[in-house]
């Protein structure tokens, strides 16, 4: 069974900085792509970015591009969101995601996606 547990998320002020971890089990954490995605209070679950398997392909949301940072260590089954410059329109639960299927691509959508993490809240103040 697969299982995703996200951490690092807390309160942090505009400007700010947070890293997030997602540490996954179950499979073999090397042949699928990782995902992060947000959800803010009565919004949708939003893209946030996704690194193929090798870790040599990113894709990134135009909202974040240039301040956030997704990478891997797939010696740790580890997965990372590194945000800086963050604003409050970052706020949300920010979730991690695993892919269906095995890819070296860097899929953006919901539905690639069948396995997630709880769920680690980020709030940034203004």
């Amino acid at each position: 069974q697969v299982q995703l547990v996200e951490s690092g998320g807390g309160l942090v002020q505009t400007g700010g900085s947070l890293r997030l971890s997602c540490a996954a089990s179950g499979r073999t954490f090397s042949s699928y792509a990782m995902a992060w995605f947000r959800q803010a209070p009565g919004k949708e679950r939003e893209f946030v970015a996704t690194i193929s398997r090798s870790g040599r392909h990113t894709g990134y949301a135009d909202s974040v591009k240039g301040r956030f940072t997704i990478s891997r260590d797939n010696a740790r089954n580890t997965v990372y969101l590194q945000m800086n410059v963050l604003k409050p329109e970052d706020t949300a639960v920010y979730y991690c995601a695993e892919s269906i299927v095995p890819t070296e691509g860097v899929p953006t959508t919901l539905e690639w996606y069948d396995y997630w993490g709880q769920g680690t809240q980020v709030t940034v103040s203004s």
